[in-house]
């Protein structure tokens, strides 16, 4: 059971709150996980009153609550909430929530104020906070959620964090990557370093490359005005997958404290080689999805989605190759994709081990030229599967590939969305699976001289059909023509084959 606090959730009318963070409270609540005393405080700008708030928050609950909306559940949860109207730019309104936060009897002093806002806002929110004395620590603390992303390039991310710092001591800020509150993704740090046997294997000795994929069958839907200022590499990669990428590579830390876990996850970062100004072409491919059939779906091309610029040259694809220049994996290529209006829904880690230094029947006609492939489904399939080489059954010497499958969890175990955990470790305090700045700081880093060259119109944009795997083009990230990307996790078949 969590301590009693209370969550003040900006922009509780928006997407964010409505989709996830509300059904996330909704669940904690259902299974017992809120104190009984914890309050919710919604605000926003679109209804007058708690009334109008909470029919529609009771609509929302109904078409996306696991199990379906149960009235009496609602009604205790409605019990522990509120709403408050007002504009964010609106002086008088920062005293209004001060008034009522301050009654006693209704608010623990904890408090957790949620930005559900867009990145513009989230400054000057919080300079309005302080200068009404809601962010004093001096009866309870004080924890401010920022959501992704964090600035639009290093420069920025720099400002905005100078313009926290005036107002917030570091251990305040929770910056959230929803992509780490997903069981899948903690699941590969217990089982990198829960078992001993996968660590003798976890290094260039073995490994050949990894790849980690993120890929979905939409398109950017009524996200057109943001997704232009963007584009798949600051939306994606710079935060969740490069964030899956030190969870994958990192040292072991000498414990799950978030001093201790930041600090490995930050080595790695700052291991990764930089990319040359005039070599980001043979680093990173863009692209952008045209015309084409999803799904059995017919779907426009991104020129012609709603709030797109008919010239637009916004990538809705993204793919790097880097290397990490430390002891553990010098030599083997990291690739990462990303892309919208791909063949499926498809989010993986794909580790490709190398072949055996030499055949062990080159003597016979039996030939081994598969791969092991260790692959970690994040979603929609959770599962861990290591693909081999086995004799195939009969007398002849033949093989053919098989895997082992292992499921992270039980028939009658239910998936928690990400939000929920995280939701709770922001009440109790804890920051291992948010990131700190200097994180945040390194990974712009990364991806900045991608962002800088790809603002030149003569570096390529390549189109490629809704409802493929995306350009050509990325395959040449690969340093050999047997390498392929794993796109889904059926068996390959051969080589380091094509799926």
């Amino acid at each position: 059971m969590t301590e009693a606090c209370t969550f003040v959730i900006f922009g509780a009318t928006g997407d964010l709150a409505r989709n996830k963070l509300l059904p996330a409270l909704y669940h904690l609540h259902a299974a017992g996980r809120l104190n009984r005393d914890t309050r919710i405080l919604a605000s926003g700008r679109r209804h007058q009153d708690r009334e109008a708030w909470l029919a529609e928050t009771r609509s929302d609950l109904a078409s996306s609550v696991r199990g379906g909306l149960s009235e009496e559940v609602f009604s205790r949860f409605a019990d522990r909430t509120d709403y408050i109207r007002g504009d964010l730019n609106d002086a008088q309104f920062y005293e209004l929530l001060h008034q009522k936060l301050s009654e006693k009897q209704a608010y623990p002093t904890d408090i957790a104020f949620y930005m559900a806002l867009s990145p513009a806002d989230y400054a000057g929110v919080i300079e309005k906070l302080d200068q009404v004395g809601l962010l004093e620590e001096t009866k309870g603390w004080r924890r401010v959620v920022i959501e992704k992303p964090f600035g639009k390039d290093l420069q920025s991310a720099g400002q905005l964090q100078s313009q926290l710092a005036r107002h917030l001591h570091e251990e305040q800020i929770f910056r959230i990557d929803h992509y780490l509150g997903k069981e899948t993704v903690r699941n590969i740090l217990v089982f990198r370093f829960g078992n001993a046997l996968m660590e003798p294997l976890w290094n260039r000795n073995t490994i050949d490359h990894i790849q980690i994929i993120h890929a979905e069958p939409q398109g950017i839907g009524k996200r057109g005005a943001t997704y232009e200022n963007s584009g798949a590499l600051r939306d994606m990669v710079q935060s969740h997958l490069l964030q899956l990428l030190t969870f994958v590579a990192m040292e072991s830390p000498i414990s799950m404290a978030a001093d201790a876990l930041h600090a490995e996850k930050l080595k790695v970062l700052k291991s990764i080689r930089p990319i040359p100004a005039d070599r980001v072409n043979e680093c990173a491919v863009r692209g952008q999805y045209a015309a084409g059939t999803v799904q059995g779906q017919s779907v426009v091309d991104y020129r012609c989605e709603q709030n797109v610029a008919a010239d637009s040259r916004t990538e809705t694809f993204a793919a790097l190759k880097l290397h990490i220049d430390n002891w553990r994996w010098a030599g083997v290529p990291f690739l990462l994709r990303t892309g919208k209006r791909m063949a499926e829904k498809q989010a993986l880690v794909a580790i490709c081990f190398k072949k055996p230094p030499q055949q062990f029947f080159r003597a016979s006609h039996v030939h081994c030229e598969a791969s092991n492939w260790l692959l970690i489904g994040i979603q929609p399939h959770e599962c861990m599967r290591l693909e081999m080489t086995v004799k195939a059954p009969g007398e002849a010497l033949d093989t053919r590939q098989t895997s082992l499958d292992a499921s992270f969890r039980r028939a009658d175990e239910t998936v928690n969305d990400a939000y929920e955990d995280l939701l709770l470790d922001i009440i109790n305090g804890d920051r291992s699976l948010f990131l700190s700045y200097e994180e945040v700081q390194q990974a712009w880093r990364i991806v900045d001289p991608v962002l800088q060259a790809w603002e030149k119109p003569e570096n390529d944009l390549h189109l490629y059909p809704a409802g493929s795997w995306g350009p050509a083009a990325a395959d040449a990230l690969f340093e050999e023509p047997c390498r392929f990307w794993r796109n889904t996790l059926e068996p390959c078949g051969c080589g380091m084959g094509k799926s």
